[in-house]
């Protein structure tokens, strides 16, 4: 009986070894150094940046004709750092707009974290609805990864590049169509391309 017993708590052992190893030296390999907000901090309001200060930035709104994006000049909430900016300008791109504006973003999407590696690639944590409730289609698709690609890339130079993950995971597209599994650069093209 002492040996199965012996087994089991050996194994046991070497699976918290593992798994420990993963979190302290694969992960943190994986996504590079980096300034992650803490909870409190992606679930906190833009006015905690500097109250009523605001830049010009440019955000991207769905064209007319429905296949490329437009540069729209907007007032954003100052953040102090980049990764505060970074914070305030995804926020700004994901809220809903009026008339005559069009948003790439689904309907209820919200930042959940935000991370920038000493590399310069931002990592983009969004809730589940960016890719639960997105239409499908790989001009869609390709219009709302660019939106934020390019609203960190134009805005924000010390951001060179952006990789999207949905509710706290790597995925590999966000609706069948567009690979998600590395940081994408800027687009400014008028139709986007992966």
């Amino acid at each position: 009986m002492r040996g199965p017993r012996a087994l089991a708590i050996g194994g046991t052992a070497i699976t918290a070894i593992v798994l420990a190893w993963v979190l302290f030296f694969v992960l943190p390999q994986r996504f590079g150094r980096r300034q992650q907000t803490s909870a409190a901090a992606a679930a906190a309001t833009p006015s905690e940046a500097a109250p009523g200060r605001k830049i010009k930035a440019h955000l991207f709104y769905v064209a007319e004709d429905g296949v490329r994006l437009v540069g729209v000049e907007r007032d954003v909430a100052f953040g102090d750092t980049t990764l505060q900016q970074a914070r305030e300008l995804v926020a700004a791109q994901i809220a809903p707009v009026s008339d005559p504006l069009v948003s790439a973003i689904p309907a209820g999407t919200t930042l959940r974290a935000l991370f920038v590696t000493d590399r310069g690639e931002a990592f983009v944590d969004l809730s589940r609805e960016v890719s639960a409730a997105h239409p499908g289609g790989t001009v869609s698709e390709l219009l709302t990864i660019y939106t934020i690609v390019n609203a960190l890339t134009e805005n924000l130079p010390a951001i060179t590049a952006v990789q999207l993950l949905v509710d706290g995971k790597e995925v590999d597209t966000l609706a069948g169509h567009i690979d998600l599994r590395r940081p994408l650069t800027k687009n400014l093209a008028t139709a986007p391309q992966p």
